[in-house]
């Protein structure tokens, strides 16, 4: 008898010894903002109209990937951008948009969309190909178009992303397609964005966001990408340009000798 009860009073002082800490906050709703507020508050915090409707987006960093366990740094990464003025699907190519990654001065990874045509190094690619392609890549850039008519925005249970308690927004395009945004409460950043792809699950996390001076425009430095959960690269972002009037040769691969990249 003495036995059990030297084994029963040890138990009890282990599970004592468990118990976490019961005045972490919880996740609950603070407050009953609906989802197009929430979106509303997040455009002005990003950047106001000029974030909502800009006509174009040069930036330029570096990049980690990540292969068969090992990390491989591109040296410089750099994507260029036009916008499209509307929006219907969230997840196919639209506007122009040019990805250039570069190791030991070699373009890994060269790839563009010139508002018709992808090409890479080798030339124009099937439709096919390149829409399987671009609907891995496309989908943070619906949330410039959320409030627009025919989208529906529906708020999701609050999450933490990076321990910052945020607001999740299910966004609906007009053709049904869903992307998920993770907004955080407290700034009304733009931290994290999920969406379907024949890769799997992707999702975005956004942090170190940085502004030109006398800029609004918030610009996450650190971007890491996931699909079904295992991070495939991150990239730093440590310069960017807006509206800036780029050439239509950028965007036609292989690039021709003459483009003037900078106005």
């Amino acid at each position: 008898m003495r036995h059990r009860t030297v084994i029963w009073m040890i138990g009890l002082t282990l599970l004592t010894g468990c118990v976490g800490n019961t005045s972490l906050p919880t996740l609950l709703p603070t407050d009953d903002l609906a989802a197009d507020e929430i979106m509303r508050r997040a455009h002005d915090a990003a950047g106001g109209e000029q974030w909502r409707r800009p006509r174009s987006l040069s930036m330029t960093g570096y990049a980690v990937f990540y292969r068969d366990g090992k990390a491989v740094r591109h040296e410089q990464h750099s994507m260029w951008r036009v916008y499209a003025r509307d929006k219907q699907e969230a997840h196919v190519a639209d506007g122009k948009v040019r990805i250039e990654s570069m190791r030991d001065g070699n373009a890994i990874i060269d790839l563009s969309f010139d508002g018709t045509t992808t090409y890479t190094a080798a030339g124009p690619q099937p439709q096919s190909a390149a829409d399987q392609q671009w609907s891995s890549s496309f989908g943070f850039g619906v949330i410039r178009h959320a409030l627009d008519a025919g989208y529906t925005l529906a708020r999701l249970p609050d999450d933490l992303i990076d321990g910052r308690p945020a607001y999740v927004i299910n966004v609906l395009d007009p053709t049904g397609g869903a992307t998920r945004f993770g907004i955080a409460h407290d700034d009304l950043s733009i931290l994290r964005v999920g969406f379907d792809t024949p890769r799997g699950w992707h999702e975005r996390i956004y942090s170190e966001f940085f502004s030109n001076p006398g800029s609004s425009w918030r610009q996450p430095g650190r971007v890491r990408l996931y699909y079904d959960g295992i991070k495939a690269n991150e990239v730093i972002w440590t310069r960017y340009a807006l509206d800036r009037d780029l050439p239509d040769c950028l965007f036609v691969l292989p690039e021709a000798a003459d483009c003037q990249r900078e106005p």
